[in-house]
């Protein structure tokens, strides 16, 4: 086996396997029905259904170098990726949930998708502007992208709070990477962590209440894949932080929203080590 999708329950504190492959697959996204996950794998997407039937590979068009910033709308209509095979470096499209023909969101590249706001309209993402890492958000539709950070470190991972009100994002601004929130608007920067760990891929829970994030140990640089790594859950101002549990895993883990509707539980890929 090379990943195992799992669920874990925060109220019960328990997890459940859902499917395990010798295939290398990647951030799971739950259905807004909570009826199956959305991952990725070799470049393309897949349906999971969370009822015991057979993964689906869903149609990207010529989308066939998807990486592992996808999701779903909040209206469950349409599907966002992230894929390089029109422009050669990371482009936003959205397609509808059944699947289809990409449409182009972003014009600038690399682009690399991580949020949808809860109201349907926005689209929040990490973009590389002369080798500046930066957190953006840009219309549905397209246009003209909102900067919302301006190269104070390494800035990634957005994703809006069930309210709207903020952007969670992960920043290397004061060394090692924590966790930072700031309002659509670009006001009300705050630092949300402030410990000796790596802290990545922010996801607020739909209760309003949590953000999960995982967690690397200091000596890592960037979020790679095959660690031991830990999942990591706090109030929303970043008090009352624990760790539920420590995995092998890293990047591909939780890189997006994984949440459940409901906000009892959320899904994960652990992986196991690839033997020599």
């Amino acid at each position: 086996m090379r990943s195992s999708v799992e669920i874990y329950n925060v109220k019960t504190g328990r997890a459940r396997e859902v499917w395990q492959t010798d295939r290398l697959v990647e951030a799971p996204n739950f259905a807004p029905d909570g009826s199956y996950l959305l991952l990725n794998g070799d470049g393309l997407l897949f349906r999971l259904p969370l009822d015991g039937g057979e993964v689906i590979q869903v149609d990207t068009g010529f989308a066939v170098n998807c990486n592992n910033d996808h999701g779903i709308s909040p209206d469950g209509t349409e599907i966002v990726i992230s894929d390089k095979s029109e422009f050669g470096k990371s482009s936003i499209y959205i397609l509808p949930i059944e699947g289809g023909t990409p449409r182009l969101v972003t014009e600038n590249q690399p682009s690399y998708w991580h949020g949808w706001s809860p109201d349907g309209r926005q689209l929040a993402y990490c973009g590389i502007r002369d080798d500046l890492f930066d957190i953006y958000t840009i219309s549905v539709d397209g246009g003209v992208e909102t900067r919302l950070t301006h190269g104070e470190g390494r800035n990634d991972g957005p994703d809006y709070s069930a309210d709207g009100q903020w952007i969670y994002f992960n920043s290397s601004r004061t060394g090692l990477m924590q966790i930072w929130r700031i309002h659509p608007d670009g006001t009300g920067l705050e630092q949300v962590t402030s410990d000796n760990q790596g802290n990545w891929f922010a996801h607020p829970s739909p209760k309003n209440d949590k953000v999960l994030i995982l967690s690397y140990d200091p000596s890592v640089f960037d979020h790679p894949r095959d660690l031991d790594v830990r999942l990591r859950l706090m109030d929303m101002d970043g008090g009352n932080l624990k760790t539920l549990f420590e995995l092998f895993g890293g990047q591909g883990t939780i890189n997006v929203p994984c949440w459940s509707p409901d906000g009892d539980e959320f899904a994960y890929v652990r992986y196991f080590p690839v033997s020599s």
